[in-house]
């Protein structure tokens, strides 16, 4: 059993390390990550919070955790939005089956 879990978040971490990859990637593809970081970002926050949120995303430092959380939220999709302003545009009676 504690193989399988071990093995399972290794399998975890993988994901995540890919998927922070390809955010960072796309994030500095479009141009808003680059060699200048020319602002400072302050705030006050729980530590539990940041805790968190880098064990979640398998970072390890603040700015890893603030480039990769804003990268993602400049770079979200609005699918959800539009999927959800599409309810009731088909008509009732048209036959989906194929």
């Amino acid at each position: 059993m504690g193989a399988q879990l071990r093995t399972a978040a290794e399998s975890e971490a993988k994901v995540a390390l890919a998927r922070n990859k390809l955010v960072l990637e796309q994030a500095k593809a479009v141009g808003l990550l680059g060699t200048a970081k020319n602002t400072r970002l302050s705030g006050r926050v729980s530590s539990e919070l940041i805790e968190a949120a880098k064990k979640r995303a398998h970072v390890t430092s603040d700015t890893e955790l603030l480039e990769l959380a804003l990268s993602r939220l400049a770079l979200e999709d609005d699918f959800g939005a539009r999927l959800v302003g599409r309810k009731g545009s088909i008509s009732a009676d048209l036959d989906l089956e194929v």
